[in-house]
């Protein structure tokens, strides 16, 4: 197994993702916000084609690959009401760059919950056109030599494993990201209300003949504030260790990708935005580096004891 990262979650700056790996020798990047100064910043597939030529140089001086990208395809901040040309242009503007940057994997997901207003989940989620639409972006990224991977996340997809396992069913070709970190916070909608939170282990072990890549959060659902508390890797309910150790285990050979939340929140714009913009940006890196050394501990354990 390889260690990457979404480097966003280091800053936003180009140059400051590409030097955040290198600090911890690492050759790729899982890219999916990205800033070149002074010109644009935004999703790796939806920045404006200067600023993307200008990241591919970056790159290239620096000889970093890009693993993966972390697209905003049926993400959280779309709907399955919104019009299907929406995401079909999202695909279709992502695949030349993925061919661009020689990126055979791009991160997927199942659209946002329908919900009343009152956050509560309407009876009808649409799950046919959630996996025809599937359907269609996956053959799209296929017939391109990409591998799309659909991550369980706050989407129709991470309701619980039991949708997780409908949705593969119903989407041919579909591979998974499994997030350790995501079951922490979500509701296991499989199960009666008022909905548990869901098992990191359970899910995993429900997708795991169907997982082509790694993202690691980890942390603790926090009652008071009905929010996670984000920690470093192995010290959350995430079940890190045990999760990685089996990956070990199995003889996985792709990309663990750290997702680290410890410093900011990629999707909550409040976290950290009281704080001295230059202060958080070296808090951004620091805790970064230090995550990315800790997870390398971790699967330095793993691989250890695991028989070659």
């Amino acid at each position: 197994m390889k260690l990457t990262g979404i480097a966003d979650e280091a800053g936003n700056p180009v140059e400051v993702q590409i030097r955040a790996h290198q600090e911890l020798g690492w050759d790729s990047i899982e890219m999916r916000n990205v800033e070149v100064i002074g010109v644009a910043k935004g999703n790796l597939h939806e920045i404006p084609q200067d600023a993307f030529d200008q990241v591919v140089a970056k790159l290239d001086e620096a000889g970093m690959g890009i693993c993966g990208f972390g697209s905003v395809i049926g993400n959280w901040a779309h709907k399955i009401t919104d019009d299907f040309q929406v995401t079909l242009d999202e695909v279709n503007r992502a695949i030349p760059r993925l061919q661009r940057l020689n990126t055979g994997l791009i991160r997927i997901m199942s659209y946002a919950l329908l919900e009343d207003g009152k956050e509560n989940d309407l009876p009808d989620q649409m799950k046919e056109e959630r996996f025809r639409r599937l359907r269609v972006i996956t053959k799209l990224f296929l017939d391109a030599g990409v591998t799309p991977v659909h991550e369980n996340c706050m989407n129709y997809g991470g309701m619980s494993p039991l949708h997780a396992l409908e949705l593969l069913e119903n989407v041919p070709g579909l591979k998974w990201v499994f997030d350790t970190g995501n079951p922490v916070f979500a509701a296991d909608r499989s199960k009666p209300r008022p909905y548990p939170r869901q098992d990191a282990w359970e899910f995993y072990q429900a997708v795991k003949p169907h997982i082509a890549h790694v993202h690691v959060k980890d942390g603790t659902w926090n009652d008071d504030k009905q929010d996670c508390d984000y920690l470093m890797p192995g010290e959350g309910d995430g079940q890190v260790e045990r999760i990685i150790s089996d990956l070990a285990g199995e003889g996985y050979d792709g990309y663990i990708s750290i997702e680290p939340h410890v410093a900011v929140v990629f999707h909550d714009a409040d976290v950290g935005s009281d704080r001295d913009p230059e202060e958080l940006a070296r808090e951004q890196y620091d805790s970064y580096v230090a995550y990315g050394k800790r997870m390398q501990e971790i699967v330095d354990r793993a691989t250890a004891a695991t028989p070659s």
